[in-house]
């Protein structure tokens, strides 16, 4: 008699991928508190298990908007004092706070945040450019302190995450208080990599984030392609490539979006032997140059930046994607029910199909 299913992995012990996911973006810049997106992302609880939920929330922070915002977690607070005496070695900072928190029953045992808005003095970019500068520095805490992490970098912006559901991690940063054009929400179902503070989601450098459901199994070539770049993977996640990489290619090497949707799920070869000469050509030359940032493996991204996000499914996609248009409003998700959860009265809704980029655009932003 064969073994079934159940013979070898006994029911209960699996666990499959399952994130939810959701982002909006109000394109003509008009802001709105953290109520929604927490409503929204809670809407999906069950595509998490409670083992990390996060947020990435930009335009929030208008009064400091050319700084750059360093949200911190720490271990103890001896990793917060070699921390900041590294921070004031390396920038100019015009505030640092502790990050509001409020009790949450579901909240145990949380690590210690802090922001730092910095500017960096003009005698450190001799030989630098400034956004190359922060990126040296996040990697550099990253790797080099024990018991600190970066979880976000950026300007006018902030990566907001932990250990709990997501929405009582958005209620324990009180991200009601908050008002933004942009929200980014995040559920785990971790299935490969533990899940603590520092790996739940939003992944960021800089100004970019990402949200990821699904699994990269490309990890190790994606990886070892960054590295030889300079970056360093420390925070013990396949989605840590993805921000990585969208630095790397829009900011480091300017390309374009749709340049970089084609890159991170390239067209199988089959269908680039079929596209105009000079589309193929095009393609060939991503696919010869980036090769080793395509990523394979079910997933799902939302890509958030300084002036709105991208959203993709892999080639095949194995995870589900949902896009919602309400006037000059635009809305991502796993699930429609949790786009109309929060906008009922949508003008349009689709499906993107496998490996097409969705693209959403504060007014006036250009590449």
């Amino acid at each position: 008699m064969p073994y079934t299913y159940e013979d070898v992995i006994p029911y209960g012990e699996k666990d499959t991928s399952g994130c939810g996911l959701i982002g909006f973006i109000h394109r003509d810049g008009r802001k709105e508190d953290g109520n929604n997106i927490i409503r929204a992302i809670e809407h999906m609880r069950e595509r998490g298990n409670g083992l990390g939920g996060g947020f990435a929330v930009y335009g929030l922070y208008e009064s400091y908007k050319d700084h750059y915002a360093l949200h911190m977690m720490y271990d103890n607070n001896e990793a917060r004092k070699e921390t900041e005496s590294f921070i004031k070695s390396s920038f100019a900072i015009d505030l640092e706070e502790q990050i509001p928190t409020r009790p949450n029953k579901n909240i145990t045992n949380p690590p210690l945040f802090y922001r730092y808005f910095c500017k960096i003095p003009e005698t450190y970019l001799q030989f630098k450019e400034a956004d190359d500068y922060v990126r040296e520095k996040v990697i550099a805490i990253n790797k080099y302190i024990n018991g600190a992490f970066v979880l976000s970098s950026g300007k006018n912006m902030g990566a907001f995450k932990g250990v709990g559901e997501a929405h009582d991690i958005g209620d324990f940063f009180r991200l009601d208080e908050y008002k933004a054009h942009t929200w980014i929400a995040h559920s785990r179902f971790p299935t490969n990599t533990p899940g603590w503070w520092g790996g739940a989601h939003p992944f960021t450098m800089l100004n970019y984030s990402v949200v990821h459901n699904g699994e990269i199994s490309s990890y190790g070539i994606n990886r070892r392609y960054l590295e030889s770049f300079g970056y360093e993977c420390s925070m013990r996640t396949d989605t840590e490539v993805v921000a990585y990489g969208v630095d790397l290619l829009r900011r480091r090497h300017k390309l374009p979006w749709k340049a970089v949707a084609s890159v991170f799920a390239s067209k199988f070869w089959k269908d680039i032997d079929k596209l105009s000469p000079e589309e193929r050509d095009l393609h060939i030359r991503l696919r010869s140059s980036y090769g080793g940032l395509l990523f394979n493996g079910p997933f799902a991204f939302i890509i958030g930046f300084e002036g709105g996000f991208m959203a993709i499914a892999d080639r095949g996609k194995l995870r589900p994607m949902v896009v919602g248009y309400k006037g000059d409003s635009v809305y991502v998700s796993s699930e429609e029910a949790s786009i109309r959860l929060i906008q009922p009265d949508l003008d349009r809704i689709w499906h993107p199909r496998a490996g097409e980029p969705v693209f959403a655009f504060l007014k006036g932003y250009e590449e």
